[in-house]
């Protein structure tokens, strides 16, 4: 684990920040009718305007600066011209490079008027984001932030994706450790000031279970059930989680 200095933290709170801006800026895009690839454009532009670059663009080969997850689709969708519909849900990952350090966050948009159900589902799925979140304090146990999850979702009658885990974030998009969002409490090493992770429960409707596209990327449910993601950089402190480019918890 690679822990950051205060001068470090700063920085990775702007790339933070410029990521929320980003995702913030999307929420008035998100419409019937607008494609996945406009999205896409839009929030390049924001990034670009905001002095940072986008993350995933290019990265092992990704195509675009956003992944644009609609309904089934758990990550990883790639922008292109399919449209959104009314009642769809769609889950947003942004990531950027800001002065050399990574922020990366992920919200699940509503599009247009959306069923109970799909609404159900974005709300726990951001609950057990904010419940993972309190677990995030100095001598805690990674596998705390996992537990806290599983033990939520699964008790509202969904499914945590197993397939995709948080991660370590700095001078690297993907830095160690993982971040399961399942398993059980009390294992793993000690979480220590300085640590940032990156927190992302993926949670389906029906089972845990995924598939991924001939493309190499587009991940997806195997039953067809939809699927939720919503995703903040966080930090260790000595006072407990501070949610970068957010604030405090």
């Amino acid at each position: 684990m690679v822990l950051k200095t205060p001068g470090e933290l700063e920085l990775m709170d702007e790339a933070n920040r410029i990521v929320h801006l980003v995702l913030s800026g999307l929420e008035e895009k998100i419409s019937p009718g607008v494609t996945t690839r406009l999205l896409d454009r839009y929030a390049e532009k924001l990034i670009r305007e905001a002095g940072a670059v986008p993350a995933f663009l290019h990265y092992k080969g990704y195509p675009a600066t956003l992944c644009t997850s609609i309904n089934e689709v758990i990550v990883h969708g790639i922008p292109d011209e399919t449209v959104l519909r009314d009642g769809d849900i769609i889950g947003i990952d942004c990531g950027v490079v800001y002065k050399g350090y990574y922020g990366d966050a992920a919200r699940t948009y509503a599009v247009g008027k959306v069923s109970p159900a799909a609404l159900r589902l974005m709300a726990v799925t951001k609950r057990a984001l904010d419940l993972a979140v309190e677990e995030v304090r100095p001598n805690k146990r990674l596998s705390d932030i996992g537990h806290a999850v599983q033990a939520y979702v699964e008790s509202e009658g969904f499914s945590v994706v197993r397939d995709f885990v948080g991660h370590g974030i700095g001078t690297a998009l993907h830095e160690d450790p993982q971040v399961p969002n399942f398993g059980e409490a009390g294992r793993g090493p000690k979480l220590k000031p300085g640590l940032v992770i990156a927190i992302e429960p993926m949670v389906n409707a029906g089972n845990p279970a995924v598939m991924v596209d001939k493309d190499g990327w587009t991940a997806r449910t195997a039953d067809g059930s939809l699927s939720a993601h919503f995703e903040y950089s966080v930090a260790v402190t000595e006072d407990g989680a501070r949610i970068l480019g957010v604030g405090a918890a």
